[in-house]
């Protein structure tokens, strides 16, 4: 009995002491190299969606338009907008402009969204000066505001047309 002990104590130190140090360095490699190219796919399939993604869902906007002014009891004044597409981002961009016309000036700067084909939501600030309104004192416009078009996208105007004097004011965007 003693024997059998003795035999089964040496070959488990014999089992224990071999080197296994090998093998599980090669199997790090292995598996490193294996996250790696799995990560190099992923990295790949996410730049797809990427660019997927900052594709616009309606048309582009990019470039300068027509921006007009006109109340009830003033001329049509006309200056222009630029819409600048935001990389990366869908249907979005950043939006600068103003019309001057003498003592007239109507500014705009902010970020535009174009939210259907018939709705873009704006956000920044709209800037007015014109002398019929409170003496040419200036009304701003901040926050959230929609621009809506009725003639399938030929021109969109904005839908917060009472201004600080409480007239109607017709601010549009025509493309």
């Amino acid at each position: 009995m003693k024997n059998i002990l003795i035999l089964a104590g040496i070959g488990i130190l014999s089992f224990s002491c071999s080197k296994k140090e090998t093998t599980e360095n090669n199997n790090k490699v292995d598996s490193i190299k294996i996250v790696d190219s799995i990560n190099a796919v992923r990295t790949k399939i996410n730049d797809s969606i990427k660019i997927k993604n900052s594709e616009n869902r309606f048309r582009d906007f990019s470039g300068s338009h027509k921006f007009i002014y006109q109340n009830d009891s003033s001329p049509q004044y006309v200056g222009s907008v630029k819409f600048t597409k935001i990389e990366g981002e869908r249907d979005n961009y950043n939006v600068a402009g103003s019309i001057k016309s003498g003592n007239h000036s109507v500014n705009i700067e902010g970020f535009m969204q174009v939210v259907t084909k018939r709705h873009m939501n704006f956000t920044g600030e709209i800037t007015q000066k014109i002398p019929e309104n409170d003496n040419g004192k200036p009304y701003t416009r901040k926050g959230t505001k929609t621009f809506m078009s009725k003639d399938g996208g030929k021109s969109y105007r904005l839908q917060d047309m009472v201004n600080g004097s409480g007239f109607v004011d017709y601010i549009d965007i025509q493309y």
